[in-house]
């Protein structure tokens, strides 16, 4: 008499074993494949960084510092290095919202509008805020009265500007307003000369900073 090798139990046990085995293939090749065409997130890289030991971590720093000159801005900011943290970022506010036209140099609200998002980021210091914002609005204007401009987004995004500076600066303690506070009113009288009602505008948002209550506090 011939004894079969398994028992019924057993084949039933060993088809199951076998498709959950399948089953778990199968959702592993789909993860991978999610995970190569899924866009990485941050919990992805803090996985990844997990794996690194001090020595990995700093080179990854460096190579990171050495990659670009934001990546150095950024770092530089966040680790209080460097006499002038807030040069770099004027650098390239200047560059995109003043390039000199007769190299055909680009302008971007946008970019120039970043560098004061990337210091924000990396610091965010009140008077640094301030700085920045006034400082776009500065080098805004000497593009604007140096050449000619017909775009309606570059005067939109100035206006929108000094009011962010008006509000970046009343932020800050009341001893520490006055020199910016200086640099804005004059700025004003600066809006005359580019028309599009820039002037106007920059009025209406300064009366309506109540400036003269702010400054009693």
């Amino acid at each position: 008499m011939i004894r079969p090798i398994c028992s019924f139990a057993e084949v039933v046990y060993l088809e199951r074993a076998e498709k959950l085995a399948h089953k778990t293939i199968i959702e592993r090749f789909v993860a991978v494949a999610r995970s190569k065409n899924a866009s990485p997130t941050w919990s992805d890289v803090r996985a990844a960084l997990l794996h690194f030991d001090r020595a990995g971590l700093l080179g990854l720093v460096q190579d990171l510092h050495t990659a670009s000159k934001d990546n150095q801005a950024f770092l530089h900011a966040r680790l209080g290095l460097g006499h002038d943290q807030l040069q770099p970022f004027k650098a390239s506010i200047s560059n995109w919202i003043c390039p000199d036209v007769m190299k055909n140099q680009p302008i971007s609200v946008s970019k120039a509008k970043k560098a004061i998002a990337d210091y924000k980021k990396a610091i965010g210091r009140p008077d640094g805020m301030a700085e920045l914002s006034i400082f776009y609005c500065e080098e805004a204007f000497g593009f604007l009265e140096s050449c000619s401009m017909e775009d309606e987004s570059y005067f939109v995004a100035l206006i929108r500007m000094y009011e962010r500076s008006l509000e970046f600066v009343l932020s800050l303690p009341l001893a520490e307003r006055a020199n910016y506070l200086e640099r804005l009113d004059k700025l004003r009288s600066r809006g005359r000369h580019v028309g599009w009602g820039v002037q106007d505008e920059l009025n209406s948002l300064w009366y309506a900073a109540a400036l003269d209550e702010h400054q009693s506090e």
